[in-house]
Order: structure tokens, then sequence, then C-alpha cells
């Protein structure tokens, strides 16, 4: 599990490489978290977890039980919970070290891939091991809101 950050223009990077957790919950978890400040996503998973909420499964939901609340199917996934958490306190950590306002920080990017599968050795035969490779991206809620107005203006004079 290696963590690596970059500096973007005013834009804090972790990705986590080789991350040894589902790629389908790590799907789910990344379109949960995106969009929301750091401080939410990080409650909200948090709140997986103790299993007080279900995280939306909308992508890969085939057979998946309904839970409590507005959403449909859910599930909790503890352990993609848990890496995720860790990686957004270091993203909270690399944002401090570039200058960025934690507590404004927006998760604007948010991406999960299949990473390589490892043969695992079994009795008779041979499984691969899952592997999943995530980046996560968070600017600060101001920069954001400038850029979207910005844009709009742009929009309206064409």
């Amino acid at each position: 599990m290696a963590n690596k950050t970059e500096k973007k223009d005013g834009k804090a990077v972790v990705r986590g490489k080789n991350l040894r957790i589902s790629f389908k919950f790590s799907v789910e978890a990344s379109n949960f978290i995106r969009g929301k400040t750091l401080e939410t996503a990080i409650m909200h998973l948090e709140r997986v977890i103790s299993q007080k909420m279900a995280m939306p499964m909308k992508r890969y939901k085939r057979d998946q039980a309904h839970k409590p609340g507005k959403i449909a199917a859910g599930r909790y996934p503890e352990k993609v919970s848990k890496a995720f958490i860790n990686l957004l306190n270091t993203l909270r950590s690399n944002a401090e070290d570039l200058g960025l306002s934690s507590k404004g920080l927006v998760i604007t990017h948010a991406v999960a891939n299949k990473g390589p599968g490892r043969w695992k050795q079994s009795r008779m035969r041979g499984r691969q091991m899952k592997s999943t490779h995530v980046e996560i991206e968070a600017t600060e809620a101001k920069a954001e809101k400038k850029v979207v107005k910005e844009v709009k203006k742009e929009e309206t004079k064409k």
C-alpha cells in the first residue's frame, strides 16, 4: 500500500496503489464520497463502519438487499471504508503541506481502477487476490465556486 502525493494548481491529490480491497466496493465508495467535503466524507464512512448508515450500491447492486432510509440497495463495506478513511486522512495532511485549508476541501475527483491480480497458493488450484488503485483529488471550496461561476459566464456569452 503505497500512497503518492502530487501538487497540482491548488489541488491536493492522493493515490493508493495495489490496495487489498474490493474493486466493486471501491467504485461505490468513490461515487459515495465524490462532491462531499472532506470532513463529511470521513464522518459518513465512519458511520458505514459502525453500520449506522448503509453505503448505497448503484452500479454493482445485483442481489443486494434494500436498506432503511432513502436508498435502495446498500451494504456496509468495512474494509473499503477503513482504507478510504486512511487515504482521506493522508489527503488532509497533503493539503496542509501544500498550504490549503483543510476545512474547506471538497472532493472533486475520486476514481477506483482494477489493479493487478496476484496469484495466491490454494490447496489444489490457485486463486487471484483482489487489488485496486484509488485516486482522490480535493480542492478548496471557494476556488471551486469561482471556477464554476467563470464557466457559467463563458457559456452564457456563447
